[in-house]
């Protein structure tokens, strides 16, 4: 399991464990399905997306399986868990409009060194498409300044490489050269105080969350900034296949459901209603 999903688990964990009164073990001992079935329905009506409340209830089941293996809850309360409704092809993947993006890169306090790394987070997200970790997850080594390149690594820890263009490029350089602290760590964005520490997915969540309060809107994922990169290129007249591509997508099936942003594609699908015009 990857590192950013194990830490994601632990910290919906937490918040289930928080969520009982003191003392711990006694609450833990008095546990009821009840009690598991009400704080489920509550955090995940709460949640961000339907991936974050699908995390909490494999998280929470997982704990709650741990819990009773080791005898510290008297009944297996798996069951009390919910199941969370998601279709892969159910949603509609949700763009940004241009000026929404423009003033979300622009959030960030240009005057201050956090400030322009996070706008240098935000540009990187928005223009290659990349998810939260594997911004985080950049290393100095995956810059090919030769070869204008840079090396992600995406899921699987499969390392796929991205053209660097020059708008990235400067923005990246600028970074590096004049705001990114200098020290032995190897990561390209790091915390903004010592100790010196590579951004996890949590810190570029953190910093949608604060850049989306700046530009007036609703607290967002970076994944958003993928989907609106996504609709972006294919509302430019770029076939499915090229979308899948910038995005590295291992499966078509995961590229398909932009297939029904592109309403014009579609439009020009319907056919005539027998005994009349379209409808």
């Amino acid at each position: 399991m990857a590192v950013e999903s194990v830490r994601c688990y632990c910290g919906q964990a937490r918040k289930f464990l928080a969520a009982l009164p003191e003392p711990l073990e006694d609450s833990l001992a008095r546990l009821d399905a009840a009690q598991v079935t009400a704080f489920m329905v509550r955090h995940t009506a709460d949640a961000e997306s339907v991936w974050s409340a699908k995390a909490l209830v494999t998280a929470v089941r997982s704990l709650l399986r741990y819990l009773h293996v080791d005898g510290r809850i008297p009944a297996p309360l798996t069951g009390a868990v919910p199941t969370v409704a998601g279709w892969r092809l159910g949603s509609l993947p949700r763009g940004l409009e241009s000026q929404q993006v423009s003033a979300l890169l622009s959030a960030p306090d240009p005057e201050t060194p956090a400030g322009r790394r996070d706008r240098a987070v935000l540009r990187v997200l928005a223009r290659l498409g990349l998810r939260g970790a594997e911004a985080a997850a950049l290393q100095l080594s995956d810059i090919d300044w030769h070869s204008g390149e840079i090396a992600v690594r995406g899921k699987g820890s499969r390392i796929e490489r991205l053209p660097l263009t020059s708008e990235i490029g400067e923005v990246l350089s600028n970074y590096l050269l004049e705001d990114r602290p200098r020290c032995s760590a190897t990561a390209v964005f790091l915390t903004a105080r010592a100790p010196y520490q590579a951004l996890t997915g949590a810190c570029i969540r953190a910093i949608m969350g604060r850049a989306c309060e700046r530009a007036g809107l609703p607290r967002l994922g970076a994944h958003r900034l993928r989907h609106t990169l996504a609709t972006t290129i294919l509302r430019a007249g770029a076939p499915l296949p090229e979308v899948g591509q910038v995005l590295r997508h291992r499966s078509q099936l995961s590229t398909s459901v932009y297939a029904k942003v592109d309403h014009e594609a579609l439009r020009s699908l319907a056919q005539a209603w027998p005994e009349g015009g379209a409808r």
